[in-house]
């Protein structure tokens, strides 16, 4: 069985986890692995070796970016003589989706991984990679995704499929206010039909606005419990959850942790 990995696991209370990683030329595979709530960039800084992907083998070379999403299920290995070294990025889908959104560059939308040959990206993983070991900040992350997507520039013809009304709406409702509205508030900002919201929604993001707001809330509610003092009863309010009990069952099940748990292992993940 694949083995799922979650992001909480590596970087609690982080806005991203930054690693290097070296793959001799004669080691095993890299475990073959989806990513359950995580987007990934990897940049091979030096060496070669294979992406082993559902679809095929993709050759990995110094200079290669790639990006990885959700149930992607990939592994690595590295090739003779050198094996591989690259630096992956890893971050929250819904912060990465978010993004998109705002700056209207939803062509990284379409699912499977894609990948580029741009040897001047090196350097910026090397940066969030240094900016990771001194308490990263999201302007970090953005810092980071700004500087890499002025490198790559993925093209779509016909442009990326997300009317603009819909990345409207989906930026808006992060606002906590808009949240606490759910779904009915994201019909309000849409200005369109409950059954077209739903069918634009499937058709950009592949989930319906009812997974989409569950996402936002349990998103900003792990910001709220990793950053903050607010009770647990407080967050649930916050974040729009009827009870508190419900919060916690969605919030266990997304995560594999109670949240009191997770603001206890967030909040010590910052201490030497």
């Amino acid at each position: 069985m694949d083995q799922v990995l979650r992001f909480e696991a590596h970087a609690f209370g982080r806005p991203y986890h930054a690693a290097r990683v070296r793959i001799p030329a004669r080691a095993r595979d890299t475990e073959l692995h989806t990513h359950a709530d995580f987007h990934e960039f990897m940049g091979v800084v030096s060496g070669g070796g294979e992406h082993l992907l559902t679809a095929g083998v993709e050759e990995l070379r110094a200079g290669d970016v790639v990006l990885v999403r959700p149930s992607d299920r990939h592994a690595v290995r590295g090739a003779a003589p050198e094996g591989l070294e690259f630096v992956n990025v890893a971050f929250p889908s819904s912060l990465w989706q978010g993004f998109l959104d705002l700056t209207r560059t939803a062509t990284w939308s379409s699912r499977g991984p894609i990948s580029f040959h741009e040897p001047a990206a090196v350097p910026v993983f090397e940066h969030a990679l240094d900016r990771f070991q001194d308490s990263p900040t999201t302007h970090d992350l953005l810092r980071f995704w700004i500087d890499l997507l002025d490198l790559l520039t993925p093209g779509e013809p016909g442009g990326s499929g997300i009317p603009d009304w819909l990345a409207r709406a989906c930026t808006a409702m992060r606002a906590e206010g808009n949240l606490r509205g759910g779904v009915p508030r994201l019909l309000e900002l849409s200005r369109v039909s409950a059954a077209h919201l739903s069918r634009s929604m499937r058709a950009a993001y592949g989930v319906t606005p009812t997974a989409f707001v569950a996402d936002l809330r349990l998103e900003h509610a792990a910001s709220l419990l990793a950053a903050t003092n607010i009770s647990i009863a407080g967050i649930a309010s916050r974040c729009g959850f009827s009870s508190q009990s419900y919060f916690t069952r969605c919030f266990t099940a997304a995560h594999a942790l109670t949240p009191t748990e997770f603001r206890h292992r967030s909040q010590r993940a910052f201490v030497p």
